[in-house]
């Protein structure tokens, strides 16, 4: 599939980004039969265990009473895994999710494919042609700030604004370099100015002496909430929403275009129980399964499904973003890490 390089205004999103309204399809029961005979799988995730893992896997077994066992990494983490297992000849996990674990795998020849019945109404840009991935939920990156550091009248509202010289030095993100840290903000960039207006905007914005902190995008913005920072660029709107009603002095800036991204799921190849794991991620992209995601302050794909916080995703909170696919990213990853090293570092 070519690039797709393009900003989505809430309402484009709505069709082609998220899934559209509608119940999605029961399992086939020839499969659920196949799936109990098996009645186990093992699933390696990203997802915050007592947050989402743990509730999904219950609601699950509840359902079909069939045994799930997780285990939870890191993107690269758990593909480093996969990949480990594979070569060894012993492969233990059935099923694996993440924004961008399904690359390394892709590239090593270790996913099964599978066209997910529940996942017929997805558009194009929600799930691989061929299987290889369906998309679970939704991601949105943005500018954090401390609301007991910035006054509400020097919030930054744009790009540009964050090159102003009281900015040097105070603003920081992730060294994580996929399309969910700096890489994606580049991208973003790039995509929203064009290639040399972005390339110059970048070079300006590389004298601010951002902060890269080793370390996820939540531990920025936990940085962000403890004051040692006034901005953190690229983290999640969600983990503000999160923190914001815990009471932390954390708020996030809808400083157009966001970076979209998603986290998908998928079957790995050879594994131990293959139809718990066509099951399970039946489940997963269902109604029940997406509402189990919603109630665990994640943004769920389909658009029937609310989020907790509804402004958190543009149709509600009417914001333009990017879009960053498992494709966009194959294609481009490289590049915006080499002009990340050669800026940033």
């Amino acid at each position: 599939m070519p690039r797709m390089t393009r900003i989505l205004a809430a309402v484009a999103l709505a069709a082609g980004l998220a899934i559209q309204g509608g119940m999605a399809g029961a399992a086939d029961q020839q499969l659920i039969d196949a799936a109990k005979k098996e009645g186990a799988l093992t699933w390696y995730s990203s997802l915050i265990v007592n947050q989402a893992v743990r509730p999904m896997a219950e609601a699950f077994e509840k359902k079909y009473g069939i045994r799930v066992a997780f285990s939870r990494s890191t993107n690269s983490d758990i593909a480093l895994k996969v990949i480990n297992e594979s070569k060894a000849g012993r492969v233990e996990g059935d099923i694996f999710d993440g924004s961008t674990t399904i690359l390394a795998l892709r590239e090593a020849g270790v996913v099964e494919p599978y066209k997910a019945e529940s996942a017929k109404d997805f558009p194009v840009s929600m799930k691989d042609a061929d299987g290889y991935w369906h998309v679970t939920h939704l991601y949105f990156l943005t500018t954090s700030y401390n609301k007991e550091v910035v006054p509400a009248d020097q919030v930054p509202q744009t790009y540009e604004d964050l090159l102003d010289p009281k900015w040097k030095g105070n603003i920081a993100w992730t060294n994580d370099l996929t399309p969910n840290g700096p890489p994606g903000f580049i991208f973003n960039v790039l995509s929203h100015m064009g290639e040399e207006k972005g390339m110059e905007y970048l070079r300006k914005l590389a004298q601010q002496d951002i902060v890269t902190i080793p370390a996820s995008q939540r531990v920025v913005l936990d940085r962000v909430i403890a004051g040692e920072y006034p901005l953190g660029i690229m983290t999640f709107n969600h983990h503000d929403a999160i923190s914001a009603a815990k009471g932390a002095p954390v708020d996030w800036i809808k400083m157009e275009p966001l970076v979209a991204t998603t986290s998908s799921v998928g079957i790995v190849k050879n594994a131990p129980h293959p139809n718990a794991a066509k099951l399970f991620i039946e489940f997963i992209l269902s109604d029940e399964g997406q509402q189990v995601l919603s109630d665990a302050f994640y943004l769920p794909a389909r658009t029937n499904i609310n989020a907790k916080v509804p402004e958190l995703k543009p149709a509600q909170g009417g914001f333009k973003v990017t879009n960053i696919s498992p494709n966009d990213a194959a294609e481009g990853l490289d590049k915006w890490i080499a002009i990340y090293n050669e800026l940033f570092r």
